[in-house]
C-alpha cells in the first residue's frame, strides 16, 4: 500500500477513537441521569484492497482502517420483562399493605385514630356501662352512664365507618391519577415511535428517545400488566390488560366512568365501550355500556399464577371496591338489596375496604338492634298500655335507645342516632317494675347480648364469637392479613430489587469502567496519532531527500 493509503488508516483510527471518546464521555455525564441506558462502541474493519490472487487460499490483501460501526445501547430484554412484571406486582401488594395499615390506623390500634375498641369494652366503655347498670339498674348515675356510653358508642362507630368512607373517596382520586399517567405515558410512546422511526431511517440510532421508551415502559409496568413488542422499523406496540394501548399510530384510550351515587370512578377502554347520546347530541356513558369494555375483572381471583396481582392500579381498584358496603352484604343482599347468590364471595371478600365495612356495620347493626329489641321485650312482658307504661313513651310505643336517621333507611351504622328523648332524660330508662321491684331479667338479657357468642365475622369464618371477642376477632385479621401482605411485599421487593441489580449490571454506568474505556481511547487515539506522524515524516523525507 502507497504511504498515502497509509495516512487514511491512521485517519480511521483517529475519528474512531475521537467518536468513541465522545461515547464515553456521554456516559459519563449521565451517570446519575433516570433511565439512561449505558451505550457502548461497536467497531469493525473497512473493506480490505486485494491486491493478487495467487490461488484460492492465499489472497495477498491490505487493510483500510478500523470503522465506527454504531453506538448500541446495552440491554437484556428477558431482564427488562422479569423486572417490569415483577415491579408491578410490588406495586401492588405495595398498595394493599399500605391500605391495611390505614385501616389499622383509622381504627384506632395504633394508639391514635378514633380507639373504638375503648367506647366499646374499655374501661370506659359501653360494655362496662351495662355492667354497673346490671348492679343496680334503678340508679339514676348507671341510667346515665348507659345512655352516655352508647352515644359516646355510635359517635366513635360513625367516626370509623366515615373515615373508612373517607379513605375509599382518597383511593377514588388515586384512581383518576393513576388512569391519567396511563394515557399520557401512552401518548408520549406513540410520539417517541414516531421519532425514533424518523430518526432511524438514517444511519442515526435514536438511543437517547429509546432510553424515554424504556423508562416510560417501566412506569406503565408498575400501574398494570403490560405486554409489548418491537417491530423491525422500532416500532413498539404495548398491550394493558390484555387489550392494544398503543398500535399502528393510535393510543387507545382509557375512559373513567363515575358512579352517579358513590362518585366512584371505573375505568373502561373508551374504544370497546357503548355509547348514548342525550337530547343536546351529546355523549351519554352509562354503566351498561361499559360492561363489556371495563379494564379490569375485579371478580377475578387474586393469583401469581395467572400474573392477576400486577399493578398498582388493580390493586387500588380491589382495595377501594365499587361502594360503600353493609351488613346485609355478609348475607349476599347485593347493593341493590336482592339476594344474590356468591355476592359476597365474588364483590366484598377481595376488598380489604369494603370487607371491613361490612363487617363493622354487622358489628354496629347487631348491638343496636339486640339492645332495642331487649327493651321492647322488656315492656311487652310488663304489659300493654294503658294497663302498663313501663318504659314506654307518652304514646305507648316502647323505648328505644338507637333510632333511624331516615326512617326508610336499614339499621345501618351511618343511619343510627341515640334516642334524643332518653339522651336528654335517662331516667325514663327506670328499669323498676313496681315500687321496689328491679327488672332484673332484662338487666340479664343485656349482659348476655353482650356474652353470647352466636356472631360470625363473616360467611367463611365457622366459629361465632360474643361483641367483645367480635371486635377483637376482626382486629386479628386485619393484622393477620396486613402481616401477609407485607410478607409477600418483602418478598416481592426482593426479587424485584435482585432484578434490577442484575439490570443496573447491564444497562447502568460504572464510572471506574468508563474511565478505564477513556483512557484506552486516549491511547488509542494517541497511537493513530503517532502512527500519521510517521508516515508524514517518511513522506516528508522522500519528497525533500531522495526526491532532489
Amino acid at each position: 500500500m502507497s504511504l498515502f493509503g497509509s495516512l487514511y488508516i491512521g485517519v480511521s483510527g483517529l475519528q474512531t477513537s475521537n467518536n468513541a471518546l465522545n461515547t464515553t464521555a456521554h456516559n459519563m455525564s449521565n451517570l446519575d441521569t433516570i433511565g439512561y441506558t449505558r451505550q457502548q462502541v461497536a467497531q469493525g474493519t473497512r473493506t480490505y484492497v486485494t491486491i493478487s490472487k495467487s490461488n484460492k487460499t492465499n489472497w495477498k490483501q491490505t487493510g483500510l482502517g478500523v470503522n465506527y460501526t454504531l453506538t448500541r445501547q446495552e440491554r437484556d430484554l428477558i431482564l427488562d420483562k422479569n423486572y417490569r412484571r415483577e415491579s408491578g406486582r410490588m406495586s401492588f401488594y405495595d398498595v394493599s399493605a399500605n391500605a391495611l395499615e390505614e385501616i389499622e390506623y383509622i381504627l384506632g390500634e395504633s394508639n391514635e385514630g378514633h380507639e373504638f375498641s375503648e367506647a366499646l369494652n374499655g374501661e370506659n366503655g359501653f360494655w362496662v356501662s351495662v355492667q354497673e347498670l346490671s348492679k343496680d339498674p334503678t340508679n339514676s348515675v348507671n341510667q346515665n352512664l348507659f345512655v352516655t356510653k352508647a352515644y359516646e358508642f355510635i359517635t366513635r362507630a360513625q367516626a370509623v365507618y366515615k373515615s373508612l368512607r373517607e379513605y375509599q373517596q382518597n383511593l377514588n382520586k388515586t384512581v383518576v391519577t393513576d388512569v391519567n399517567k396511563i394515557n399520557a405515558y401512552a401518548k408520549e410512546i406513540q410520539a417517541l415511535n414516531e421519532k425514533i422511526i424518523s430518526v432511524e431511517a438514517g444511519v442515526e440510532n435514536a438511543n437517547d428517545l429509546r432510553d424515554r421508551r424504556n423508562y416510560l415502559l417501566d412506569e406503565l409496568a408498575k400501574l398494570g400488566s403490560i405486554n409489548y413488542s418491537e417491530d423491525g422499523n422500532g416500532y413498539v406496540k404495548v398491550r394493558f390488560e390484555g387489550v392494544d394501548l398503543v398500535q399502528g399510530g393510535v393510543v387507545n384510550e382509557i375512559g373513567l366512568y363515575q358512579d352517579l351515587e358513590t362518585g366512584f370512578y371505573t375505568p373502561y377502554w373508551t374504544m370497546l365501550a357503548t355509547c348514548d347520546y342525550n337530547e343536546d347530541g351529546e355523549v351519554v356513558v352509562t354503566e351498561e355500556g361499559i360492561k363489556g369494555a371495563k379494564v379490569f375483572d375485579l371478580t377475578a381471583k387474586i393469583s401469581s399464577q395467572f400474573n392477576t396481582d400486577i399493578g398498582s392500579l388493580k390493586s387500588t381498584l380491589y382495595a377501594r371496591g365499587d361502594h360503600f358496603a353493609t351488613y346485609r352484604e355478609l348475607n349476599d343482599i347485593n347493593k341493590d338489596g336482592v339476594y344474590e347468590e356468591g355476592w359476597y364471595n365474588q364483590n366484598i371478600e377481595q376488598s380489604i375496604v369494603m370487607n371491613v365495612e361490612a363487617e363493622f356495620d354487622q358489628l354496629i347493626h347487631s348491638i343496636v338492634t339486640k339492645i332495642n329489641q331487649i327493651l321492647e321485650d322488656a315492656a311487652n312482658r310488663a304489659g300493654q298500655p294503658p294497663e302498663s307504661t313501663y318504659l314506654r313513651d307518652e304514646n305507648g310505643k316502647p323505648y328505644q335507645l338507637f333510632e333511624k336517621i331516615a326512617e326508610e333507611g336499614d339499621w345501618t351504622v351511618s343511619n343510627i342516632i341515640i334516642n334524643s328523648e332518653l339522651r336528654q332524660n335517662p331516667s325514663l330508662l327506670t328499669f323498676r317494675l313496681g315500687e321496689h321491684s328491679e327488672d332484673n331479667e332484662t338487666m340479664e338479657q343485656l349482659k348476655k347480648a353482650f356474652e353470647e357468642a352466636v356472631y360470625k365475622l363473616n360467611p367463611n369464618v365457622e366459629t361465632p364469637v360474643n361483641f367483645v371477642d367480635y371486635y377483637k376477632n376482626l382486629v386479628s385479621q386485619i393484622a393477620n392479613t396486613g402481616s401477609v401482605f407485607r410478607a409477600v411485599q418483602a418478598n416481592q421487593t426482593v426479587a424485584s430489587d435482585a432484578l434490577a441489580g442484575a439490570r443496573e449490571q447491564i444497562v447502568g454506568v460504572s464510572s471506574d469502567e468508563e474511565l478505564t474505556n477513556m483512557i484506552m481511547y486516549q491511547n488509542a487515539y494517541n497511537a493513530s496519532s503517532r502512527y500519521i506522524n510517521v508516515i508524514s515524516e517518511m513522506l516528508d523525507h522522500i519528497l525533500s531527500t531522495l526526491g532532489r
